[in-house]
């Protein structure tokens, strides 16, 4: 999810002050009440009310124990006020007790490791809902231009515990997907992830019956409910015919029928870049959300009035982004990067959010040209804050800085410029994308693994870029051909070799000052697509 710079300023000021409490740990950390059971199916019934704005329902959680254990408890995250109930166990359960927002279930058997079992949970309530969808999370009722409910939620930093009973930790997803029955009033339509598999009646209600068959993470599981219509298209990916499914309030029907053309360009170039569309099984899905968007996998949320640019402006400043929906492109850049490559803890966030903003940047260098491109990556500097380290503390479902959009973006164009080798690039980001395919990970392994496909120890740029706040600065003179050079602001042993003059030549500047002689005189030019500060010193 796109946050704006200001929504992420006063979360990004308090990190440091914030003291962790066992609540923070409980959500954001595998405890001993969670690491012995992977989730490999969900199925949700849910049937939100616009008139008491509440949300009821049931989820049958099927999960595969990992290792032998006795007496084991289990631990359910579902945020108050939300009710519970356990209506269903394939095996006896002793009892389950609740504390704030997270529910113990008790058993007394001994589970082996390889044994499925599953409960089932009843919800009911009235959940948290959001004051500003998307940036604070919960539920949405609202009305349509025409008066009728339309209903969701935002729950990527909220979780999706707000309303469903779930095992809300990002390094557990259901290996299995999820099915969702969505029931509706009769006048009004239930859309949710994956594919429409069934549409049925209850009394005088509508029941719509979603499935994914791909892992999901758990903050995309959303269901909409609006009065929908549909129109259908299809995209020839590399992995064959990728049916496109579109949903929007019928008065916007021609309106997105023309602005939702653009999702095939934006397909064709990131699957050039990144590999295949991840989730053929589950088709591409663009549902119309009544706030900004989110990247709900197969169902990505779409709320940015049918328009280019984001709510139209160009967060670059540069005109490039006015060209093209942010939304559309940004929020499906994140099906590659957040729901098929999924950071195993919010702290390492900028996995999701730094590649998918370099997205952008790259479906602008297949959209239009490389140059708008690097126009647009630069452009987006003036948002960076260097407030707090990108990464986050770790173990309590925290974030770091909201930096990790244009600042991880920058620094992977750095890295660009390191490998020097446009194609080298785009394969190590297919190669990325096979290898982390519907996997989790954490910041160390993508690293390492950049650095190994580079061929380059590319360590120290993650640890200025991600763990500092500091924008290395090479500070220079130049007397006539001789040209001195030296890094401030930088971590020890800063490895960022820099091309000068239209790349005619390369240095290599570490803390102390070095010198090399220049083929002419002239002023020394450099290169501004790497994250980098020039400043003229005065003469060493």
């Amino acid at each position: 999810m796109k946050y704006t710079v200001a929504a992420f300023l006063l979360t990004s000021s308090l990190l440091s002050a914030q003291n962790f409490t066992k609540r923070d740990s409980l959500k954001g950390s595998n405890t001993e009440y969670r690491n012995f059971w992977d989730v490999k199916k969900y199925e949700i019934s849910v049937e939100p009310d616009f008139g008491s704005r509440s949300v009821s329902g049931s989820n049958r959680i099927t999960f595969e124990i990992t290792r032998d254990v006795k007496n084991p408890v289990f631990q359910i995250d579902l945020q108050q006020p939300m009710n519970y109930q356990i209506i269903g166990s394939d095996k006896k359960l002793c009892t389950s007790r609740r504390d704030g927002d997270f529910i113990f279930i008790e058993t007394n058997a001994n589970y082996r490791k390889g044994d499925k079992h599953n409960f089932t949970i009843a919800f009911s309530g009235n959940p948290t809902v959001a004051k500003n969808a998307p940036w604070d999370g919960g539920w949405v009722f609202t009305t349509d231009e025409e008066g009728n409910p339309w209903m969701s939620v935002a729950q990527e930093g909220i979780g999706a515990s707000v309303w469903l009973p779930t095992k809300d930790l990002w390094s557990d997803e259901p290996d299995d997907g999820m099915i969702m029955n969505i029931i509706t009033p009769p006048e009004l339509v239930g859309v949710a992830n994956g594919r429409l598999i069934s549409e049925t009646k209850k009394g005088n209600k509508n029941v719509f019956t979603w499935e994914v068959k791909n892992p999901i993470n758990a903050y995309s599981i959303v269901p909409n409910v609006g009065k929908y219509v549909n129109f259908k298209d299809n995209y020839p990916g590399e992995k064959g015919n990728l049916d496109l499914s579109y949903w929007v309030l019928h008065y916007n029907l021609d309106k997105a029928k023309n602005q939702f053309q653009q999702v095939k360009p934006m397909l064709a170039a990131f699957e050039h870049w990144f590999g295949p569309y991840p989730f053929y099984k589950d088709s591409y899905k663009l549902i119309e959300t009544p706030y900004l968007g989110m990247e709900h996998q197969s169902g990505v949320g779409y709320g940015n009035g049918f328009a280019n640019g984001y709510l139209g402006r160009d967060l670059s400043g540069t005109g490039v982004g006015l060209n093209w929906d942010f939304i559309i492109v940004h929020e499906s850049g994140h099906e590659w990067f957040a729901n098929s490559i999924t950071a195993a803890d919010k702290a390492d966030m900028w996995i999701h959010e730094g590649f998918t903003n370099y997205s952008e940047t790259l479906f602008v260098e297949e959209y239009m040209d490389k140059a708008s491109a690097e126009k647009y990556i630069i452009g987006l500097r003036r948002n960076i804050q260097n407030d707090v380290p990108i990464i986050g503390p770790y173990g309590v479902a925290k974030s770091g800085s909201g930096d990790m959009y244009y600042k991880g973006a920058n620094m992977i164009h750095t890295i660009r410029q390191i490998i020097n080798d446009d194609q080298k690039f785009r394969q190590i980001l297919r190669d990325m994308n096979r290898d982390f395919y519907h996997k989790i990970a954490t910041s160390k392994e993508v690293e390492n693994y950049l650095s190994n496909a580079a061929g380059a120890d590319l360590s120290t740029i993650f640890d200025q870029y991600l763990r500092t706040t500091m924008v290395p600065t090479l500070e220079y003179v130049q007397q006539n051909t001789v040209l001195k050079f030296r890094y401030t602001n930088s971590v020890k042993n800063l490895r960022l070799p820099l091309r000068i003059n239209q790349g005619s030549a390369t240095i290599v500047p570490s803390s102390e000052w070095k010198q090399i002689e220049l083929k002419s005189s002239q002023p020394v030019q450099f290169n501004s697509n790497y994250y980098v500060n020039y400043l003229l010193a005065e003469n060493n």
